[in-house]
């Protein structure tokens, strides 16, 4: 009974921030509040015919429901009617969408409570409930149709019958390690929900079907683990009726997605384009049989400034890829048996990741610096982009801050990109506090689209008049493959002062107070918040590190990635260079640091072990000479997933920026410890 007043309590005072939040800033811009009013699209598949498209619409979990994630609803667009039909809708949350081969049923898998864990579901076009393919004895992690009547799937193998039997009797212990189960791939008959075993002994992470549904393009590694995700999957051909599994070619570092080619001949795939790439940003094509090794392959994009986010084939002998290319994505043609691309669809149009190409049409989630994700259509032969939808029609009410790709040069003469967003009342002449974001990886990339999220401060900071600064710094995605290698082995080296350069930019413009900057983010921007705040303290007056590195020689030992941290961001272990290792960790110059210091953490973050931010509270308490405060957010992972813990997250935030940047407050105290949701 005590809990559960507590829960409540948390939900109504949840409920009443929210109402304070909207009373404090109503008119005044883009508010707290709004941010968890945004529906966002974020899975678009069209119908076989083009006629329909089915899409998920992500929607904010209401305070006054459970804690929890977030959730996505499945809906309609016909294309004839220019109408848009909700399909699954309220508490529910489905993900993976797709078509059957008969044009007339959506696909996707959810965990609803009818069955165990995650399955298929279908839902027709004509409408009705919902109804279950699958009836598998575990979660389904993946599945394509062979046929009408079969699908391949990906899912656990059985658990250990001893295991099982010990967990019955309370053994509660784990083996660190040495208790995954592979992920394998199976024949699944629909009728009578028998299943076939095709892979054995080795974990299957991503598979493709072949146009024929005679075999499978499969990502396989040797354990279930998430360094082997990352850093050790080769592609093999799985035999769809014998099970037969083959070598097609051995890939030396990150592997991304794969595709056919319409006649079986070819296999497409994204990848590093060696091992200590960090980004899996190069277009590759094998000839099914191959007898070429990796480094005989050409890799399409090589030498230039972009880094692939996805594919797909237009015909057999010519690719479509979408690209980071700084701040911007392109979308190009590029024939197989040619030197060079064509840009179909030019930058500064829309933001976008994935894509799906049907008949001669993109499709996509897209986002622009004005509006969050909706469902766009592009038709290659009219070179024309459509927005299909609006689900957040409310937004052409709210007043947003201005918003453009910022370019500017490091200190070294290279061209540094980056997103900035002005104060709301921005007036020429006048400088204002500044909040520098900075995005995780490093191996990701900021674009100029929708860049307002509950860690993102984004239009939220420019409503109460701060600039955003958020530099693609070196050791980013989106430039090529020598961009991003300039981190390798140099951890917040020249990383660090392409973003003082920026800074330092936007200071000598008159746009920025230099007194008045702030640096956050999570992760890798946690790190170099955590850096920030030691290392370079005089040059900030705030800083927020959100599940950051502040010790790397323990986090090297306490990662779930140490092969990945070792292949491509160090090149060395530890116990080759500790001193090197230690000089690059926050914590070496807590005891100078003089910035004001918010560290959050999620308790159960297998990334960033969670005592890198206790270290880095506790060597700031001890020996720092400002104020320092620890947040833990229980149960949480490598970021927020329950909407109490992403508002708390946003507020708390932008209120401690607000004390020490904004506000006429003593620097030697700290903001109360909850936030009041509003200004002082």
């Amino acid at each position: 009974m005590k809990n559960t007043r507590k829960a409540f309590m948390a939900v109504l005072l949840s409920v009443l921030f929210i109402i304070s939040s909207k009373s404090s800033f109503a008119g005044e811009g883009f508010t707290p509040e709004n941010l968890f009013e945004l529906n966002t699209v974020i899975e678009v598949a069209p119908s076989p015919d083009n006629n329909y498209i089915a899409y998920t619409l992500l929607v904010p979990r209401p305070f006054t429901h459970s804690a929890g994630g977030d959730y996505r609803e499945l809906y309609l667009y016909d294309v004839k009617k220019d109408e848009i039909i909700p399909f699954i809708t309220g508490s529910k949350t489905v993900f993976n969408i797709g078509w059957a081969p008969d044009g007339k049923t959506i696909t996707f898998r959810a965990n609803f409570s009818d069955l165990p864990g995650v399955q298929v579901y279908g839902i027709s076009i004509s409408g009705g409930m919902y109804f279950p393919i699958t009836e598998h004895t575990s979660s389904v992690l993946g599945y394509e149709y062979i046929d009408n009547n079969t699908l391949a799937i990906v899912s656990l193998e059985s658990e250990d019958p001893l295991r099982s039997e010990l967990r019955s009797r309370g053994w509660d212990i784990e083996v660190y390690e040495e208790e995954y189960r592979h992920r394998l791939l199976y024949r699944y008959d629909i009728n009578t929900h028998e299943t076939k075993q095709l892979t054995e002994g080795v974990t299957v992470f991503d598979f493709t079907l072949s146009p024929d549904k005679k075999w499978a393009a499969a990502a396989i590694a040797p354990r279930n683990l998430v360094d082997d995700s990352y850093m050790f999957k080769d592609i093999y051909l799985v035999n769809m009726e014998t099970g037969e599994t083959k070598l097609l070619i051995e890939i030396p570092g990150k592997l991304a997605n794969m595709a056919w080619s319409p006649d079986c001949s070819k296999l497409a795939f994204r990848a590093a384009s060696k091992l200590e790439d960090s980004v899996d940003g190069s277009l590759f094509v094998v000839d099914i049989p191959n007898e070429k090794t990796f480094d005989e392959l050409r890799n399409y994009v090589d030498g230039m400034e972009l880094s692939v986010i996805d594919f797909a084939w237009k015909d057999n002998r010519t690719l479509l890829y979408a690209a980071e290319e700084g701040v911007d994505i392109v979308l190009s043609e590029q024939r197989i048996d040619r030197q060079n691309r064509e840009v179909v669809l030019e930058p500064e149009k829309v933001v976008f990741r994935r894509f799906a190409f049907n008949n001669g049409k993109a499709f996509f989630a897209g986002n622009t610096s004005q509006h969050p994700g909706e469902v766009f259509s592009y038709n290659l032969r009219r070179k024309s982009l459509e927005r299909l939808t609006n689900h957040n029609e409310w937004l052409d009410d709210i007043k947003l801050g201005k918003q453009k790709k910022h370019v500017y040069y490091a200190r070294d003469g290279k061209d540094i990109q980056g997103v900035l967003v002005y104060p709301l009342n921005y007036e020429e002449g006048q400088s204002y506090p500044m909040i520098v974001y900075i995005h995780g990886g490093p191996e990701a990339a900021v674009q100029n689209g929708w860049v307002t999220a509950y860690s993102i401060w984004g239009q939220v900071a420019a409503a109460r008049d701060y600039f955003v600064f958020m530099p693609n710094y070196r050791a980013s995605s989106g430039r090529g493959v020598d961009f991003t290698m300039a981190g390798y082995g140099d951890l917040v080296g020249v990383e660090f002062d392409d973003v003082l350069d920026g800074i330092d930019d936007l200071i000598e413009r008159g746009y920025v107070d230099p007194d008045r900057v702030g640096m956050g983010g999570g992760s890798y921007g946690g790190y170099f918040s955590a850096w920030a705040a030691t290392k370079h303290t005089e040059r900030f007056a705030a800083s927020v590190c959100f599940v950051g590195i502040s010790n790397q020689i323990s986090k090297r030992n306490t990662t779930d990635i140490p092969w990945e941290d070792y292949y491509v961001h160090w090149g060395y272990w530890t116990h080759e260079d500790y001193k090197d290792v230690y000089s690059r960790s926050p914590i070496k110059y807590a005891h100078q640091s003089k910035t004001p210091t918010l560290v959050l953490h999620g308790t159960d973050d297998p990334r960033v072990h969670p005592g890198q931010g206790l270290e880095l509270y506790r060597s700031l308490k001890l020996h720092g000479q400002a104020p320092v405060r620890l947040i833990w957010y229980n149960g949480e992972g490598h970021g927020n997933r329950r909407n109490v813990h992403r508002l708390d997250y946003l507020i708390r935030t932008m209120e401690w920026f607000d004390y020490y940047l904004r506000l006429d407050k003593p620097k030697d105290k700290m903001p109360d410890k909850y936030p009041d949701f509003g200004y002082w």
